[in-house]
């Protein structure tokens, strides 16, 4: 395994399973030291004494990302631990709200649109300056792939990921010049408690999700850490700005 994160701290949301799980582990195998955030403090503690026990430096700080002070503690707990902050994964996210537009009440699409969008917006306000303090870096959000194409019975969660592309696309144009480079990521369907718990509960489920991949298949959460650590590396130094896939071909149809 490379050491391409050697004395270089990343902090990554919804750090607790799935994705960021994975994320979190792959940064730390590779030499970060990883600020770990999510609600769920047990499973949170947890993949960061992991960490630890395999020789990696880690910590975990209880972070709801739809409260700014709660993201605001966890970018300076950051600093305060390690000194600096090279890069960041917005990963946290869910979809509360579900069925036609009419059936969606406010409040479905206010819990939508805060944990989705408004928590990149938060990440974003003080991780880019805390990046730009440390010599630049990199930041990747979560846009799924349902920030780039459209599906019904989800309408808050598509048009929050959708403003998280618009987002990233914004302030990396504001933050090149200052050595900070901002992605979206644009995953399929993977194999995660949360996929697990909701349309992957059943074997009929599983397939009908895996057959709108090209590829008949959804991914696995180390082929979308994989993605990640690139992107949020230098050796992706050029990359900025832009809504990346990692989907079995999802979006290409």
């Amino acid at each position: 395994m490379s050491t391409r994160f050697a004395d270089k701290v990343v902090l990554i949301t919804g750090a607790s399973s799935g994705v960021g799980k994975a994320v979190a582990m792959r940064a730390a195998t590779e030499g970060a030291a990883v600020v770990l955030g999510a609600r769920g403090k047990d499973a949170g503690e947890q993949v960061a004494a992991d960490i630890r026990a395999a020789g990696g430096r880690a910590m975990f700080v209880p972070t709801d990302v739809t409260v700014e002070d709660d993201v605001a503690r966890l970018t300076q707990a950051a600093l305060t631990e390690y000194g600096r902050l090279d890069a960041a994964f917005n990963n946290a996210g869910a979809v509360n709200a579900f069925g036609p537009i009419e059936q969606i009440d406010e409040a479905g699409w206010r819990a939508d649109v805060e944990l989705n969008l408004t928590s990149v917006f938060y990440g974003l306000r003080h991780q880019v300056p805390a990046i730009v303090a440390s010599g630049g870096g990199a930041i990747l959000n979560n846009a799924s792939n349902l920030g780039v194409v459209g599906m019904g019975s989800v309408a808050p969660y598509v048009a929050a990921k959708h403003g998280v592309v618009g987002l990233t696309r914004a302030v990396a144009l504001e933050a090149a010049e200052q050595g900070v480079r901002v992605n979206a990521l644009v995953s399929g369907a993977v194999d995660t408690p949360a996929f697990r718990n909701s349309m992957g509960a059943t074997p009929e489920g599983e397939a009908a999700i895996a057959a709108l991949h090209p590829l008949g298949r959804i991914s696995k959460p180390t082929e979308i850490a994989s993605f990640c650590a690139y992107l949020l590396s230098d050796e992706a130094s050029f990359i900025t700005g832009a809504a990346l896939a990692i989907d079995g071909g999802f979006t290409a149809k």
